[in-house]
C-alpha cells in the first residue's frame, strides 16, 4: 500500500507540473520585455520558485483528494469524481493561459481566461474541502497567486491597450 501511495503521489505531482511544461513552450521573450509594466510587477526570477512550490502543493492536494475518495473507499465517490474533474479542468486552464498570453500575445483574452481559471480553482478548493479539508487548504496559496496574476494580467492589458485590442 505504501508503494502504491508513493507512486500515486509521484504521478499527481508530475501531472500538476504539466502546465509548466506547456507554459515553458511560450517564454516571455522580447514581446513581454517591451510591454509597459506597473511598478509592482515582480522580477522575472520570482516566477520559477513560486510556481514550483505551487505545483508541488497542487499535486499533493490532488493526491490527498484522490486517496481520500478511492483509497479509503469513502461514500464520497461521486463528490470525488466531481472534485477531481474540476482539478483536471483548472490544470488545463492553467496551461492554456501561457499560450494565450505569451504565445498568442493576447493579454485581453488571457485576462478573460485567467478569470475562468480563478473560478475553477475556487470551485476545486470547495470540492476538495468537502472531500478532505487539507486538500482544499493546500490550494489556497495557488488561489492567492492566481488572484495576483489576474490583477497583473489585467493591468498589463490596460497599460498596453491600443484601440481596445491590446498590444
Amino acid at each position: 500500500m505504501a508503494v502504491r501511495n508513493a507512486l500515486a503521489l509521484t504521478v499527481f505531482v508530475a501531472v500538476a507540473f504539466a502546465p509548466a511544461v506547456i507554459g515553458g513552450q511560450f517564454m516571455p521573450g522580447e514581446w513581454y520585455a517591451a510591454l509597459r509594466k506597473p511598478a509592482w510587477n515582480p522580477p522575472g526570477w520570482i516566477f520559477a520558485p513560486v510556481w514550483t512550490a505551487l505545483y508541488v502543493l497542487i499535486g499533493i492536494s490532488g493526491w490527498l483528494a484522490w486517496r481520500e475518495v478511492w483509497e479509503r473507499r469513502r461514500a464520497q465517490v461521486a463528490a470525488g469524481r466531481t472534485a477531481l474533474g474540476l482539478y483536471a479542468v483548472q490544470l488545463v486552464l492553467n496551461g492554456a493561459w501561457s499560450w494565450l498570453f505569451f504565445g498568442l500575445h493576447r493579454p485581453g483574452l488571457a485576462f478573460a481566461e485567467i478569470l475562468v481559471l480563478w473560478a475553477a480553482i475556487l470551485a476545486t478548493i470547495v470540492a476538495f474541502w468537502r472531500v478532505r479539508p487539507l486538500a482544499g487548504a493546500l490550494l489556497l496559496p495557488y488561489a492567492a497567486w492566481v488572484s495576483f496574476a489576474a490583477v497583473l494580467n489585467g493591468t498589463l492589458w490596460r497599460m498596453n491597450a491600443t484601440g481596445g485590442t491590446g498590444p
